[in-house]
């Protein structure tokens, strides 16, 4: 309708021009004398309008606005093609990252499990208790036998068997030492506790014994203590061990609390039954999960939404996202799981950095035994040596079992940085 308006404005201007006669010219005014030329100057020339000049104004008119709507459908064409891609990228990017993040959950908890079993290994374990058991002659001696020995050579003075009296102080010491209650110590301390438990019985009878005087007891507890500092150095070793390693495991829990919360917002997000933990534990429950929550059940979810959203065999991309906000939202989540597997990554590496101080500590006290003279230098270096071979062995046991560059393979894969609103 504008084309034509134009044109019949244009045509009409085109016969009013034609149906006026051209103007006649001016009468000339009075001119002075002597000018020849005075009447053609004051002549005017009549303006000549032809047929094909107008008709050529007026294609070209209407090609001009012509080419002016073409620009504008191919500028909308343009914006709605572009609005379309843009949301085929969106979508594709949320699915691409839910689909990889589901994979991460499994194997994230997997591995906290895992790490959280870890105390060392079965040979690590095999060779520190070896050091700590008072009958044990890992290291050319019986603490247990030194201590008799002491008592009779400074105590006693070599009279051990002279009289009934002397033969009990032995015999109480020997039961002393292979008392139950040191019997069923776990930890690093039976030594330690063995040693403090003659040293009172020793200072008890003393009271009434003449023969048994301070400084006896002194000279006793002076070649003692080169036992005490060795099993005191190598009970510190233990102790900060298990206290790392404790606290290692409090913060594995944390993670793993705060993995099962962001696995519920994404499983609610995708229409999951959500877990309910009761009375198991926590590892128990998502372990369940991840019976039915695997990344093929998560590509059947989007397969599935894509299907309900298609017309004909175009997804109509736009109403999806629309109606699916939640799944922008668990998209935009994403990088709070990263940041758990970043925090994953800082306590294995931490399990190791204790490992570390342990060996350093345990190597510490072997030489306290050898500086002390409770063993030559070639026992000691071959148990150092045996030591850091059981020390390597376990920390390739570690890390084939957890495989962390599995994990980091799969959170690569993650575009969490790109928000979608």
């Amino acid at each position: 309708m504008r084309y034509l308006t134009l044109l019949l404005i244009l045509l009409s201007s085109f016969h009013f021009a034609q149906a006026q006669e051209p103007e006649k010219p001016k009468l000339p005014t009075e001119q002075p004398k002597g000018d020849p030329n005075s009447e053609l100057k004051n002549v005017v020339m009549p303006q000549v309008r032809t047929q094909d000049t107008t008709i050529r104004r007026i294609m070209e008119e209407l090609q001009r606005i012509n080419d002016s709507d073409k620009q504008n459908s191919n500028a909308i064409q343009g914006l709605l093609q572009g609005r379309e891609i843009d949301n085929i990228t969106k979508y594709e990017l949320i699915r691409n990252n839910i689909v990889f993040a589901s994979e991460t959950y499994y194997l994230l908890n997997k591995k906290i499990i895992d790490l959280k079993s870890r105390t060392t290994t079965n040979n690590l374990d095999v060779f520190i208790t070896s050091l700590n058991n008072p009958e044990s002659k890992e290291l050319g001696f019986s603490l247990s036998d030194r201590i008799v020995e002491l008592v009779e050579k400074v105590v006693l003075k070599g009279k051990a068997d002279k009289n009934e009296k002397n033969s009990k102080i032995v015999e109480s010491t020997k039961s002393i030492i292979a008392s139950p209650i040191f019997q069923s110590f776990t930890s690093l301390t039976p030594p330690l506790a063995i040693a403090n438990s003659v040293m009172n019985f020793l200072h008890s009878i003393s009271v009434n014994n003449k023969e048994i005087n301070q400084n006896t007891l002194k000279e006793f507890e002076k070649e003692l203590n080169k036992y005490v500092v060795y099993y005191t150095a190598l009970n510190d070793a233990n102790q900060k061990f298990e206290y790392g390693l404790n606290f290692n495991k409090d913060q594995l829990n944390l993670l793993q609390d705060n993995l099962y919360d962001h696995l519920m917002f994404t499983a609610s997000a995708l229409k999951y039954q959500l877990p309910q933990r009761g009375n198991k534990s926590l590892g128990e429950t998502m372990n369940d999960f991840f019976f039915d929550f695997k990344r093929d059940k998560v590509v059947t979810f989007f397969n599935d939404l894509e299907t309900k959203y298609s017309k004909g065999k175009k997804v109509d991309y736009e109403a999806l996202l629309r109606e699916n906000p939640n799944l922008k939202e668990v998209n935009n989540q994403l990088e709070d799981l990263i940041l758990q597997t970043k925090r994953f990554e800082n306590l294995y590496n931490e399990y190791f950095t204790l490992l570390d101080s342990y060996y350093g500590k345990v190597n510490n006290s072997l030489k306290i035994a050898q500086d002390n003279g409770l063993a030559d230098k070639n026992t000691i270096d071959t148990k150092q040596a045996e030591f850091r071979n059981l020390k390597d062995e376990a920390v390739k046991e570690i890390q084939a079992s957890i495989n962390i560059k599995e994990l980091y393979n799969n959170t690569d894969k993650i575009k969490y940085r790109y928000r979608i609103f």
